[in-house]
Order: C-alpha cells, then structure tokens, then sequence
C-alpha cells in the first residue's frame, strides 16, 4: 500500500509539472509577434497605347543605283594622271584621268598635214578641170579630156573627205585621252596606279554610281501581288498607292519614303516571287549600292490600334495572355487576341483597354490578385515612330 501511495503521488507531481509548462508555454507563444509577411512584389509595367498604323507587308530587298558606269580606257597609253581622290563627289565632264597625250598629238599633226594635201590636190583638179572644160568649146581638146579631168577633181574630192575623216578621229582619239566623267555620282578607288599601260582591254579603270534617288528591288510572292491588286480594286473611297519604308541593318528606320514605281513582266519559276521596284531619296548617301535592307510596304490607310510591348506575353495551353495591374494595384490574368508584330511591339485585337498596364518585367515574381508595387517601363522612340503591320 505505501509502495502505491508512492507511485500516486509521484503521478499527481508529473500531472502538475506538465500543466503549469503548457499554461506557461502558451504565455510566452501567445506573447511572441505573429510571423511577418514578404514585402510587396515591385513589377515594371507598360501602358496599353492607341497607335496609328498602316496594313502592310515586309520584304528583304537590296539597294541598287540608277545609274552606274565603268570608266575604261578607249586609247592605249601610259596612265599620266589622277585627277580625283578616292571616294570623292563628281560631277559629269569633271576631269578624272590623264593618258599620255604626246604620239595622240602628232597623229592629229599629220591627219592635218594630209588633209591639206588632200585639199591643195583637189583645188589642183578643179582649175585644170575648169582650164579643159574652156578648151573642148574650141576643139583645143576632146571631150574625153574634159571627163577624165572630172573624175580626177571627184576623186580628189573624196581624198580630201577622207583626210577629213581621219583628221576627225585623230582628234577624237586626243580628246579620249582625257576621260571625263559621264554622270553625276560618287567614284570609287582607282583600280589601276597612275604609270600603268592602259588601253581598251585592261579593264575598269574605276567606277561612279550615282547616289540620289537610289533603287531598293525587293521580292514578293504572286500571292501578295494579286491580294494587293485586289485591296487596290476595292477600295471605296478612290485609288491608292503603295508607300515603301525601309529599316537598315542597324534596325534604325530609314528617314525617307518613296513609291513603287516598277515591278517586273515576268515572275521567278523556282521561287514564284516577282521582282518589285522602290524609288527612294538618298539625300545623305546613307543607301549603298548594293545594300541589304528591310522593306516594309504600306497600303491604304491608317487605322487605331492597341499596341504592347511583346515582353508582356504570356502563352500557356489556352493561348496568350498578359498580367495586367489594375487601379488597386492587384494583378489580373486578361486572356488578349492578337495582330501583327512589328519590332518590339504587338497589336492587341481584343482583351484590354487603351491605358490599361500590362507588366513587362517581374511576371514569376507575382500571381493573379496579388497587390504590386509599379513603376513604369521607358517606351522606346524607336518602336513608336515604327510603321506597323495589320493582318
């Protein structure tokens, strides 16, 4: 019995110590702060911007100049002359090569030389033919004098064309030595050094392209063609005309337009495309002959669209969709249809409003209903002065 009144006590003492630790454990739990939240999630956003654009298509073309010509040499001789720098303007009849001019000169001496002989000859003939002709009226000489004395002064008329003749050549052959420029343009690096033989089979001596206006060729397919003469026919409210805007190769749009001035009779069989041809200004030779670019043909008129940043995309098994923050500053899931993409930019069809922000940046950082800080993303200039594309 005492051994069990031992054991009782000794549960009761256990029962007590357990109790007051959970009384106590409780006091200090419930007097502890309550776990703090996150901070606020900070996401960049960008507004939903009416734009102005235009419908239509791109292409990869590539500059050509109008004009481009091949200065060769159309005499033989010793190059004396550059009278150019490299690269330079010119102008037509500038003064671009000098050949040796010397034997040219003396070839021009002589064509004169023996075409005064040839004139000394014929006036010979003409007063012996006169002389005879005064003579047959007598009978001092027969007429068959008279007609040999003619055909002496014919020919001597005709020796006298020919020295003429090559009179006039000689001095083409010295003007030759100068070459001149033909067209106005930009001439390229001399191809042969000054001391050379140059003549009409050495080849190029250099080459002048001409700059403003410039070509820019471009393929498009028969099935753009024919959906463009179609838009054209329909069009209700008169006729329209293509503009053509380029993008260069630094991805900076080209300030200038021009129009389509050309496209070719016959397409590609292997690629079923058709040659087509922009006229454009190149004030500042920023166009090189021979330069890739990016065509963008414009059609019609401009219309209003909503336009995003395509950083703002999302894409999962039901489509595409944006997060947009709305005025309590809580993100929203918005499914959006789209249009074309041009650049950086794309256009919403359906699913949001003009102003309404869309984030860019900071989308795995948030979810649906969740409250954001925002700051806004710079628009870039570039992408808004950018001609656009509808479907």
């Amino acid at each position: 019995m005492l051994r069990l009144a031992y054991g009782t006590t000794s549960v009761r003492a256990a029962v007590i110590v357990v109790l007051w630790l959970a009384t106590h454990s409780g006091a200090v739990a419930a007097d502890e702060p309550a776990p703090a939240q996150g901070p606020t999630p900070a996401v960049i956003v960008a507004s939903a911007t009416p734009r102005s654009i235009t419908r239509s298509a791109t292409h990869v073309g590539r500059a050509q100049a109008i004009k481009t010509v091949n200065l060769v040499a159309r005499v033989s001789g010793f190059l004396q002359r550059q009278a150019f720098a490299d690269g330079q303007q010119v102008r037509t009849g500038d003064l671009l090569f000098a050949i040796e001019p010397d034997s040219f000169k003396a070839a021009v001496a002589q064509a004169e030389a023996t075409l005064a002989k040839a004139q000394a000859v014929e006036k010979n003939a003409a007063l012996t033919l006169q002389r005879s002709q005064e003579l047959v009226r007598t009978n001092a000489v027969p007429q068959s004098t008279v007609d040999q004395n003619v055909a002496d002064r014919d020919s001597a008329r005709a020796d006298v064309l020919a020295a003429q003749a090559s009179l006039d050549q000689a001095k083409i052959n010295l003007g030759y030595t100068e070459v001149r420029a033909p067209i106005d343009g930009r001439i390229g690096r001399i191809l042969v050094s000054v001391g050379n033989y140059v003549g009409p089979t050495v080849g190029t001596l250099a080459t002048i392209v001409t700059q403003d206006p410039i070509y820019v060729f471009f393929p498009v397919s028969t099935q753009q063609f024919i959906e463009y003469k179609q838009r054209v026919a329909d069009r209700s409210d008169g006729p329209t005309t293509a503009v053509v805007r380029l993008k260069l190769p630094s991805g900076q749009y080209y300030p200038h337009t021009g129009p389509i001035d050309f496209y070719d009779i016959q397409t590609n069989r292997g690629t079923d495309t058709l040659t087509v041809r922009a006229l454009l200004p190149n004030p500042d030779g920023w166009l090189l002959d021979g330069q890739i670019v990016d065509v963008t043909v414009e059609v019609g008129q401009p219309k209003q669209v909503l336009t995003i940043p395509q950083a703002a995309l999302q894409l999962d098994r039901s489509g595409s969709y944006v997060l947009v923050v709305d005025d309590d500053d809580k993100v929203v899931q918005r499914r959006v249809t789209l249009g074309a993409t041009e650049g950086s930019e794309v256009v919403v069809e359906q699913g949001l409003q003009a102003g309404e922000r869309v984030i860019v940046e900071g989308v795995q950082k948030v979810h649906a209903g969740q409250k954001v800080v925002t700051s806004p993303a710079p628009r870039d200039p570039q992408a808004a002065r950018a001609p656009q594309a509808t479907p």
